[in-house]
């Protein structure tokens, strides 16, 4: 038997050591998610785990073979027994409050968490709910079950890879083992740079992590002696404790960044430390004690951070934070005493068949919980019916967001090549002859267009609509990060060409300006939206003003009037989900952010538009007056929800503006009728 397969020399004791490496992962991960900023790289905790899953996997599985006894059924029965009781019971107890808690929207993105969490796919639900409309990670209270999919997924592979390996290359495993992981590792490098939510979320971007583990399992063991040990054990916490420290969120992750942490973690497992500082550290009670419960604490600590900050309304304070630590703590030993403990050694424990009896049938019921939850659209009627009505603004989107009419954030949806072609969807009157005008720009084009829809129509006049997520009517313009303008370059380069072709007599020009003169969105935007905290004023409108005067240079040329539309006013809550909640609990449904707030937000995008329109003759349409008076704006008027969320209006809302679309449809009846 060759070197390749020393893990089966090796002693296979109960480790404390590695019981505290636990501790070392989990509480950084718990504190960076709690917001304390010092841990801005705790993330890394998740890929300690990582690596001592595929440790831990590679000594028993093999251990098994070399044995002659290992058996897949006993395997996955014990994987069962380990994951399945504490992680159902924290879908459970978060279905509870989130059936309490969470708008119709949100309960549906929930009730899918539900069903991948149960099927180990929750990576490739998150990886693919990474889109622009898509609800934000801190309102899922099952985002960090992807870990656990991917543990599962590796669980699913590894046990049949190393049978196959033991039994017809016993002694080519170590060379095989190095080889996926080069690959992975190396694919996990490309993903980080070319498809960074891929390479965060998905299996062959992150079993190099794994396979680490594997790897620590294989080597041949070593004597380093007392003071060799000390120093490698010493060398991979700095390694972890450097990446904990350092990293941020902004770190480009997994790929190199995280060989970081989880070769430390490889040094920390292979030295075996027994005593002296390191082995203290790690051995002693207290930190084995977290290391026991640790699977529990980072079951239950998102949940309880997330169900906090929602109930809360705002991020956490520092109180508030400690008081998440606590509760985490609190719960994870109550889940570890009588729900893991009990599962694993208790009399249920033996039974292989109510184990996988009582497996099936939680899977059973997530599944089915999901498929419900999504087919009754997040269940509205546990809303009061007054809330439930006003809600209902969520889904009232016109057709020119569809696919059909509109390319997402992502690339989905209307390409290049139709858009070329003039294959789009028409606005106002349908008509043989050419088009009088177009409507170009983002997501807030797509959300305010069935406004000029309803105004073209009742004059007669006929257009074509043309939009992508996050991309103004800028083409080759620097309005935020280089990723961002790469994005749109094609898309903007084919409404360019299109407008060339046409020549078009005029072009409504619509975005969310203030975010790409700022460059940022409202300050916790959404459900931690906070009117006291002031606006960003960071000045990048240079480049925004010079993209425009340069289009509308081009568009002067070739005869064709611009009519730039500022921005509606954003409320910065999300406008039917905050209508809803206040309706249900009694309060006033005037949510607005003041006027003045308004106005220090909107006026440097305001002022750019303004002096673009006077030194180029272009015409602007303002909707301002229109959702404003002279004290304050509105979400709703006459019955009318006027959003679909913080910043896009919702079909019946922009319907509610048409008038405001006259004075300029009545200029371009003129040109035609001239």
């Amino acid at each position: 038997m060759g070197s390749s397969l020393a893990v089966t020399q090796q002693n296979f004791e109960y480790r404390p050591d590695l019981d505290g490496l636990r501790a070392v992962a989990i509480l950084p991960v718990l504190l960076f998610h709690a917001g304390f900023s010092p841990f801005s790289g705790g993330f890394v905790g998740v890929d300690v785990f990582f690596v001592l899953s595929g440790f831990f996997m590679a000594r028993i599985i093999l251990a098994d073979l070399e044995r002659g006894s290992f058996s897949f059924w006993a395997f996955y029965v014990r994987r069962m027994r380990r994951i399945f009781p504490a992680l159902f019971s924290m879908i459970a107890v978060s279905t509870a409050a989130a059936w309490f808690l969470f708008m119709p929207q949100e309960f549906r993105y929930f009730g899918d968490s539900v069903q991948a969490a149960a099927l180990f796919t929750s990576n490739i639900l998150f990886r693919s709910e990474s889109g622009y409309f898509d609800l934000s990670s801190e309102m899922k209270p099952l985002l960090h079950t992807w870990s656990l999919s991917v543990e599962e997924q590796f669980y699913l592979l590894f046990p049949l890879a190393a049978f196959l390996g033991f039994k017809y290359a016993r002694r080519h495993i170590l060379a095989i083992v190095s080889a996926v992981a080069l690959l992975s590792f190396g694919a996990s490098m490309w993903g980080t740079v070319h498809a960074p939510e891929k390479a965060f979320y998905l299996l062959h971007f992150r079993v190099w992590e794994l396979l680490i583990g594997v790897l620590v399992a294989l080597a041949p063991r070593s004597t380093y002696g007392f003071g060799g040990s000390q120093a490698l054990a010493a060398l991979g916490l700095l390694a972890i404790f450097l990446a904990v420290f350092v990293y941020s969120p902004d770190t480009p992750f997994p790929g190199i960044y995280a060989a970081v942490p989880c070769l430390g973690t490889a040094l920390v497992i292979h030295a075996h430390c027994r005593g002296g500082a390191i082995g203290r550290l790690l051995s002693n009670p207290a930190s084995v004690f977290i290391g026991r419960i640790s699977y529990s604490l980072y079951l239950w600590h998102w949940p309880v951070i997330v169900f906090l900050r929602y109930g809360l309304g705002h991020e956490l304070t520092t109180g508030w934070a400690l008081t998440a630590v606590a509760m985490s703590f609190a719960l994870a030993y109550i889940s570890w005493k009588f729900v893991e403990q009990p599962a694993r050694y208790g009399s249920l424990a033996s039974s292989r068949v109510a184990i996988i009896g009582v497996s099936s049938a939680a899977i059973a019921s997530a599944v089915a919980f999901g498929g419900i939850v999504n087919a009754l659209q997040g269940i509205p009627q546990r809303l009061p019916e007054n809330a439930r009505t006003l809600y209902q603004a969520t889904y009232d989107e016109s057709h020119f967001s569809s696919e059909r009419c509109f390319t997402d954030s992502n690339g989905e949806g209307l390409t290049p090549a139709q858009i070329r072609r003039g294959d789009l969807c028409g606005v106002g009157v349908e008509t043989a002859g050419e088009p009088q005008f177009l409507v170009w720009g983002d997501s807030h084009a797509a959300a305010i267009a069935p406004a000029i829809d309803v105004a073209a129509r009742q004059m007669g006049l006929s257009g074509v609509f043309v939009g992508r997520g996050s991309c103004p009517p800028l083409p080759d313009t620097d309005y935020g990060s280089p990723a961002a303008v790469k994005r749109c370059a094609d898309h903007n380069s084919a409404v360019m060409a299109l407008i060339e072709k046409r020549k078009f007599a005029f072009v409504f020009m619509v975005g969310y300006w203030p975010k790409y003169v700022h460059r940022e969105e409202l300050p916790g935007q959404g459900i931690f939206f906070d009117p006291r905290v002031v606006p960003s004023r960071a000045d990048w409108s240079a480049p925004v003003r010079k993209g425009l005067d340069a289009t509308l240079t081009k568009f002067a040329r070739q005869g064709t009037k611009a009519i730039l539309v500022m921005d509606v006013p954003e409320m910065g809550y999300d406008v039917p989900e905050a209508l809803a909640r206040a309706a249900a609990s009694g309060r006033s449904l005037d949510i607005a952010p003041s006027l003045e707030y308004t106005n220090t937000r909107q006026a440097l995008a305001r002022r750019v538009l303004a002096d673009a329109a006077r030194s180029s003759g272009a015409l602007v349409v303002d909707p301002m007056s229109a959702i404003c008076d002279a004290s304050r704006c509105h979400a709703i008027r006459e019955g009318t929800v006027l959003y679909k969320d913080g910043d896009h209006l919702s079909a019946k809302g922009a319907e509610s503006l048409s008038a405001l679309f006259r004075p300029v449809l009545d200029k371009m009846q003129e040109s035609v009728d001239l």
